[in-house]
């Protein structure tokens, strides 16, 4: 079976574009409260998911509550297991959604667990998140200068934010015909609407981008809290084409994690947390799997 890709959130979890592409698994542990969800149900769910698929990915928004980010570690060091990786992300909540697609639509692919785990860094960064916003008077994810904020409460006033890759803040409205910076390659653009209409989006900043289409989805719940307003668009642009997210990640060197044996790419690796050892020899070496 293909490796797993978990969520904190069913809302994180986009429709699979195609029959291939599995599900994510959603993690009661992190959707239920502890007095609901014991700790002895959180580790049989966990379990299960290890048991049928041998790894677990998770991807946690970096805005995630610290109690939900203390339970999954507490998880994983009960259970002992080195099959579970826990990668925290500081993409907005639809970015986070498209990133946990790629990851599921590459888990059918030829990739070792390492090395899929480590993609979900790599990905992040060719991924534009970002929101059309109402007010930025509580923005504090991205940047804002203080002439934004005084603009911020100007009736009417609309910005552009981008999250990831880099931060980036432009007025649209009132007199602001500046632009996001786009990628340079072909993305496809969803968005998700909140208490704004999309207009802006679908006739100004795809056009401008180049997307190769664009798709409506639902506003993710956390996405009011995260851009601080409910007077948004959210949006993400990202790669569409299985083959070439499966040729990005195929381009990046590979090494063996010098603790815990797996393959990584990057330098780090996502299961255990070890850094990759750049020394030509190094004084710590993997034990075989299964070794003692």
């Amino acid at each position: 079976m293909p490796t797993a890709i978990a969520v904190t959130s069913p809302e994180l979890v986009l429709p699979s574009p195609d029959r291939h592409t599995p599900t994510a698994a959603v993690l009661q542990s992190a959707v239920q409260s502890p007095k609901t969800y014991s700790l002895d149900e959180a580790l049989t769910e966990m379990h299960a998911l290890i048991e049928y698929h041998g790894y677990v990915i998770v991807l946690c928004p970096a805005s995630a509550p610290d109690s939900v980010r203390h339970r999954l570690h507490a998880i994983r060091s009960v259970l002992e297991s080195d099959r579970i990786a826990l990668v925290r992300s500081e993409l907005p909540p639809l970015g986070l959604s498209v990133l946990a697609l790629q990851l599921r639509q590459l888990s059918i692919c030829d990739f070792s667990p390492g090395v899929l785990a480590c993609a979900a860094r790599l990905l992040s960064h060719y991924i534009y998140a970002g929101a059309l916003l109402g007010s930025v008077a509580k923005l504090d994810r991205v940047p804002v200068t203080l002439r934004s904020h005084a603009k911020s409460w100007v009736p009417g006033a609309q910005f552009a934010v981008l999250a990831t890759p880099r931060p980036e803040l432009v007025k649209v409205s009132g007199g602001g015909d500046a632009l996001l910076r786009g990628p340079g390659f072909s993305t496809k653009l969803l968005y998700a609407t909140g208490q704004l209409a999309p207009d802006w989006v679908l006739g100004e900043l795809a056009p401008a981008w180049n997307v190769q289409g664009s798709a409506d989805v639902p506003l993710p719940g956390e996405s009011a809290r995260w851009w601080a307003t409910g007077k948004l668009v959210e949006f993400a642009a990202a790669i569409p084409d299985i083959s070439v997210l499966y040729q990005l990640v195929s381009s990046v060197r590979r090494e063996d994690c010098h603790w815990c044996g797996l393959e990584l790419i990057g330098d780090r690796c996502a299961f255990c947390a070890a850094p990759m050892n750049t020394a030509a020899e190094s004084a710590v070496r993997a034990l075989p799997r299964g070794a003692t």
